[in-house]
């Protein structure tokens, strides 16, 4: 027998036995909340796991079937989230008395983009799986054959930007790629804006931008990234001018400017995110072997799953946990050979089932891909330690502690220290020179990171906001990507194209916010677990955040544990208190650690002549005018 619509809602309502009853005391009330939580968060483990059943499904085998599945569970998560929030906001909790009952409940009051229609929610979601899909597929032809046209960006694309030094090749590749995975998705990007929105209003916030900020508990945070900004500045100009000098006596000053921004297609990287692929033009003492593993890693056999093994082992040596089985049978660690279409940027996945944790890779033998390895599983290690919390709580204390985590060990694992202890580096004499060689390999990661983090969302939220208008969507990117990193398109771009989706996260709506916090954050943690591991010691040349590996250190491992275990159950300065001791996100750390390096660039750019800073852009597009980060 069909039950009527009308009657199904009163069911749901009766369900959650969330109407005041007749006589309830507040502590009655307050005891029925509870309970019901209980429920709730057994349901949202059971709701999430298919949800990431489904995703894994799509991520790992692109298809139409894949993705319409995907879609179809997700809507239906979406109006479960709807009527949840509907149901909870019966509750008084202004009242309560329990603190973390009136953190979960407002914490599942928070609808996103569930607060959407249906239908809308739908739109929504074919807009993001269309400029995603679109992204995953595109293909660019070769330079030297025209009609070979099945290249794609992971591996061959991303191996010829680090090899090649011919900048017209670099140049050609550069705009296919921007031209075939930003332009054609102008349309769905359009749609996603409004309904974003829309979302967000409907949600209570003024836009995506606030609701994005939301999730950080601090209504001064974008006030601390600008100040934070302010700390990084003078390093990030020395390491620029340093770099703008280097590929100037490299490509010559037609092609790279003495004191404009830097083009980039120079710079190793598809979106001038990193530049330490380019680290051997730049490297300042060159007879000095600049560290490097790979052929160490190839000669020794090393595999994918052994690039994982050895990082298992390496949480385990902090007391942490060990890898279930299921994450070696299920995670997918090298590109399928089978030809199917898959997202290969690496990531982590959390199934929501007691020690369902996968890691999806296409996984190369080099170092870089070493380190992911030990990122990813940093992502990995996070959701065993809070795996024991309600479902509400499990995820990041702020969406940057995930990436932090992931990365502050890495800090360890690139230490010739470490490398030497795990038997990849023999005969590496780490003086002062090989010292600076490695700073400033790592600053062409870490430091030049930054400008591009903070570029991606502070365009978004600009979009969101509505202070950049559809009319400026490219111009506007561009804008800030030259004032705030000093770096510009190799060739002239118009609002005829649109480049901000042929980075991922944009096309995949994935907030960037978290890994600027985490490349701050990280140095905070990397300082502490270095002190608890007894490896840093301040003014002590013996003892630098530099060469400090927490690697056996159980002292350590026990700090970190312990606020990895909060998960999001108490706002994140509590949880870096755990480790730090601090509450507020601070540079301090990061300029410590790059201290050796700031010193050496500021001498060697004054030796050079090297124009610190960048005037305003030469490229007839990019219309603004600033020095620095004015």
């Amino acid at each position: 027998m069909r039950i009527p619509v009308i009657l199904l809602a009163c069911i749901a309502i009766a369900s959650g036995a969330v109407l005041k009853k007749s006589g309830e005391t507040l502590e009655e009330e307050e005891a029925r909340a509870e309970q019901r939580l209980r429920e709730i968060n057994e349901e949202l483990d059971r709701k999430k796991n298919i949800n990431t059943v489904a995703s894994w499904a799509y991520a790992s085998n692109i298809t139409e079937s894949n993705l319409k599945n995907m879609n179809d569970i997700s809507v239906e998560t979406a109006k479960y989230y709807k009527e949840l929030a509907a149901e909870l906001k019966g509750f008084n909790t202004k009242d309560y008395k329990n603190e973390d009952l009136k953190r979960q409940i407002k914490k599942l009051s928070k609808l996103g983009y569930s607060s959407l229609s249906s239908e809308k929610y739908k739109e929504l979601l074919e807009a993001i799986t269309s400029m995603e899909s679109n992204y995953a597929k595109v293909k660019l032809c070769s330079y030297t054959d025209p009609n070979k046209c099945d290249l794609a960006l992971e591996p061959e694309i991303t191996e010829i930007l680090i090899s090649s030094r011919d900048p017209e090749e670099l140049k050609y590749y550069w705009k296919q790629w921007y031209d075939k995975a930003g332009t054609p998705t102008r349309e769905s990007f359009n749609r996603y804006i409004e309904l974003n929105r829309e979302a967000a209003q409907l949600d209570g916030y003024n836009s995506g931008a606030e609701s994005w900020l939301d999730e950080y508990e601090d209504e001064t945070f974008e006030a601390q990234l600008e100040n934070i900004f302010n700390q990084i500045r003078p390093l990030y100009e020395q390491l620029h001018a340093y770099v703008r000098f280097k590929l100037g006596e490299k490509y010559g000053r037609d092609i790279v400017p003495e004191k404009g921004p830097i083009p980039m297609h120079v710079l190793g990287n598809m979106w001038g995110q990193t530049w330490s692929e380019i680290a051997q033009i730049l490297v300042p003492y060159p007879d000095k072997k600049l560290l490097d593993v790979t052929d160490e890693m190839v000669k020794q056999g090393y595999t994918p799953v052994s690039m994982f093994q050895k990082g298992d082992e390496f949480f385990q040596s902090l007391n942490m946990t060990k890898l279930p089985q299921s994450f070696w049978d299920n995670s997918i660690l090298e590109k399928p050979k089978d030809g199917r279409e898959m997202v290969c940027h690496a990531s982590a996945w959390d199934f929501y089932v007691k020690d369902d944790v996968r890691i999806k890779q296409c996984t190369r033998v080099t170092m870089d891909q070493f380190f992911t390895a030990h990122h990813e599983l940093g992502h990995i290690q996070y959701y065993l330690q809070y795996q024991h919390q309600p479902s509400v709580y499990r995820e990041g204390a702020n969406p940057g502690f995930h990436e932090a985590v992931g990365d502050v060990l890495s800090l360890s694992v690139s230490t010739p220290k470490h490398l030497e202890k795990v038997g990849l580096l023999k005969d590496f004499k780490f003086d002062e020179e090989a010292q600076i060689n490695q700073l400033l390999n790592l600053a062409l990661d870490k430091m030049a990171f930054l400008p591009f983090a903070y570029t991606i969302d502070k365009y978004r939220w600009g979009v969101f906001r509505g202070e950049i208008q559809p009319s400026d969507y490219n111009c506007k990117f561009w804008e800030l990507r030259a004032q705030y990193g000093g770096i510009e398109p190799p060739v002239t771009r118009s609002e005829d194209d649109f480049d901000p989706p042929a980075k991922y996260h944009i096309s995949a709506d994935v907030e960037y916010l978290r890994y600027l916090v985490s490349f701050i954050i990280q140095f905070q943690f990397h300082q502490a677990a270095c002190e608890k591991a007894g490896q840093f010691v301040p003014n002590d040349p013996e003892k630098t955040l530099l060469n400090c590996d927490i690697y056996q250190s159980a002292e350590a491992g026990n700090a970190f544990k312990e606020m990895l275990q909060l998960g999001s159950s108490k706002p994140w300065p509590d949880a870096m208190q755990v480790l730090t001791g601090q509450r507020k996100m601070d540079a301090g750390a990061l300029i410590e650690y790059f201290r050796p390096l700031s010193q050496w660039l500021e001498k060697k750019n004054k030796e050079l002549g090297a124009y610190i800073g960048w005037e305003k852009s030469t490229s007839k597009y990019l219309i603004f005018d600033t020095n620095g980060f004015e």
